[in-house]
């Protein structure tokens, strides 16, 4: 344990474990988590180290127990094609609500389903193109605005909230989209000032009371993580 672990607390609410024991009573099959946050703020690593912990990265996707998926896969598609140059991505109307909560419905009655698979270069999806998911025993569900639908937001039955500061959040969206994405310095900054920090403010940071656990730090609180794999393998052994 790094000493930052052991300063700050691994979760920011009052009774840490309390969640995880009232989870742990209702518990069904399949259960499902929504991990929200701000952009960049390692909601997707968070989830792919909780899946590494517990094995399933190793494993075959028809034969995991765990499975993560992203909101990003249910942006809207734009009529034409063309992305207009004022489009904001991180508004709630950006994001298919509609297929988002029938997806969730789907897995929620242990249906097989087709994740729409997203361009990030081209902003669109990807033409004839899905990742088929096997009915799983936990789910992790993330995005920014993932607690934001009321209906969405109900259908999970443990929410986590990835905790990181603005400064971190966006200089990690600046490395990202210019070195994975390729785009332009001056656009990223304009987008993010523009689009991206009054988006946060206004539609994803008030969800952050609908939490039952709060993770700060992000994916760097190894205590945090250790303790959500940790109950989410008591889960799978049940």
């Amino acid at each position: 344990m790094s000493s930052n672990d052991a300063e700050i607390p691994a979760f920011s609410k009052g009774n840490s474990f309390a969640p995880f024991r009232q989870a742990s009573v209702q518990y069904k099959k399949p259960f499902i988590i929504g991990v929200a946050g701000g952009t960049a703020s390692g909601k997707t690593t968070v989830c792919h180290k909780i899946v590494e912990k517990l094995g399933q990265n190793q494993m075959e996707s028809r034969r995991r127990q765990v499975v993560v998926i992203s909101l990003d896969s249910f942006y809207r598609e734009i009529d034409g094609g063309v992305v207009p140059r004022n489009y904001n991505f991180d508004h709630p109307n950006a994001i298919d609500e509609e297929l988002l909560l029938q997806t969730i419905r789907d897995i929620r009655a242990e249906r097989v389903v087709k994740i729409p698979v997203y361009d990030y270069q081209h902003n669109c999806r990807k033409q004839n193109e899905f990742n088929v998911i096997h009915p799983a025993d936990v789910y992790l569900i993330e995005g920014i605005l993932i607690f934001y639908f009321p209906q969405i937001r109900d259908l999970f039955d443990m929410k986590l909230f990835v905790d990181t500061d603005p400064d971190t959040r966006l200089s990690r969206r600046v490395l990202r989209d210019t070195q994975e994405w390729k785009r332009d310095l001056e656009m990223v900054l304009h987008q993010y000032t523009k689009y991206v920090k009054p988006a946060f403010e206004e539609f994803c940071l008030p969800t952050k009371k609908y939490a039952d656990v709060i993770v700060p730090r992000g994916a760097d609180n190894g205590v945090a993580i250790d303790l959500i794999a940790k109950h989410i393998k008591e889960l799978l052994n049940k």
